[in-house]
């Protein structure tokens, strides 16, 4: 037993990284934001929601890294081979759609709290995007994702604060399990929580890194490990953040933030103006600067597979061209865009609802795929697959419901 203890730490030592990272990626500028403002109108009716998504968000990601361990292809260049350019363009657009708007929310994010400290907002993109191609810029899958994991393992600070706001546990009994479906407002956040939750960028993320990384189907065991890990702390920080927003605001529960300076100075309340600052900026940047990487990376990978071009952290930017080529003019465009001032906030939570809407597009794919395309023993099957096909049929139409019936 001892051994086969051993065996299993080894796996999950040797497969570790993909997850982890898409994981911490996953609590986002976003994410934070759209929590925060859920917190901040509906106080603590949406926390169960972060926590019943953490089902969703392991079996859609278990599904992208059991095809790229399976397969080693990512996912846009599988559906290529077995469904058509049409199909992969399809997959493509989403997928770079999804990049677009996921790296401005980031870059925003990374202004708004530079401009906590006073730092203008065309300083703070430029350090942040000369970083991001830096750490890129490596030649070395290994290396981005160790930087990436010591900066989004800050975002734990968000649990930190949770605590430190204190709930009071009458007013969240009363309010944990309410819903009032009936309010727009609380659909257009519903809507937005699953959106920045299951992202089509980051199950596209999980599948190429794996295959950059060169895991195989041995390494499946530690892989699921490490999602399910890496699933439950994802949504624990989206909870806290949650709960640390209805408990600062509760006495003003209903008014929407505006900007991320809202949002840093409801927690100042609650651990003084430097140290609310700086374990908000803390959080805060270390989710955008992990993101930012994952997005620029999914979009190059994606649009090199649908090109049959070089796409690797291991080639030098001479001998992938394109593919560093596309992670620097996604990182440009969101750059440009967020220089142009536009709401964070808002911009954020739409974004979560946009995500929602072409989820169905992604989670179709990759659930087909995984039936097939694997070899037979990873292929889904059995009980679990149906399971998943309900976990995942009911998220993807509740996010599209709960996002139109919101936007209406």
């Amino acid at each position: 037993m001892s051994a086969a203890r051993g065996a299993g730490w080894r796996h999950l030592a040797v497969a570790a990284g993909p997850g982890l990272v898409v994981m911490l990626a996953d609590t986002e500028a976003g994410s934070v934001i759209t929590a925060a403002q859920s917190g901040a109108l509906w106080g603590y009716r949406l926390v169960a929601l972060q926590l019943v998504l953490v089902a969703p968000l392991f079996m859609a990601q278990e599904l992208a890294a059991r095809l790229g361990l399976g397969t080693g292809r990512g996912l846009v260049e599988l559906v290529l081979r077995r469904y058509g350019r049409a199909a992969a363009m399809l997959l493509t657009a989403t997928l770079v759609t999804s990049c677009a708007g996921a790296l401005v929310t980031e870059l925003s994010g990374l202004a708004g709290v530079g401009q906590i400290f006073g730092i203008p907002v065309w300083r703070s993109t430029l350090l942040a995007a000369t970083a991001l191609l830096a750490i890129v810029w490596t030649g070395s899958y290994r290396s981005v994702e160790r930087i990436a994991i010591a900066a989004g393992l800050c975002e734990l600070a968000f649990i930190v604060l949770a605590w430190l706001a204190r709930p009071d546990p009458h007013v969240f009994a009363a309010q944990v399990f309410a819903f009032p479906l009936g309010a727009r407002s609380f659909r257009y956040l519903l809507a937005a929580n699953v959106g920045t939750c299951v992202i089509p960028w980051a199950l596209f993320y999980q599948q190429a890194a794996s295959v950059d990384k060169h895991l195989g189907g041995a390494d499946l065991g530690g892989a699921r490990t490490e999602t399910l890990l890496g699933a439950v702390l994802c949504q624990v920080v989206t909870a806290a953040v949650v709960i640390a927003a209805a408990a600062t605001f509760g006495p003003h529960a209903g008014r929407p933030l505006d900007k991320v300076g809202d949002i840093a100075g409801a927690f100042t309340a609650v651990a003084g103006t430097i140290a609310g600052h700086a374990v908000f900026a803390l959080g805060l940047s270390g989710g955008a600067l992990v993101a930012s990487v994952v997005v620029c990376l999914t979009a190059a990978w994606a649009l090199g597979e649908v090109m049959g071009a070089p796409r690797s952290l291991r080639a030098t930017p001479t001998e992938a061209p394109l593919f560093y080529g596309a992670f620097a003019a996604v990182l440009a465009a969101g750059g440009a865009i967020e220089a142009s001032g536009v709401n964070l906030v808002g911009l954020a939570i739409a974004l979560g609802v946009l995500n929602a809407l072409l989820l169905p597009v992604v989670l179709f794919f990759l659930f087909r795929l995984a039936r097939t395309a694997p070899p037979e023993a990873l292929r889904l099957r059995g009980a679990y697959a149906m399971c998943v096909a309900l976990v995942l049929s009911v998220t993807a139409g509740v996010g599209v419901l709960a996002g139109v019936l919101g936007a209406l």
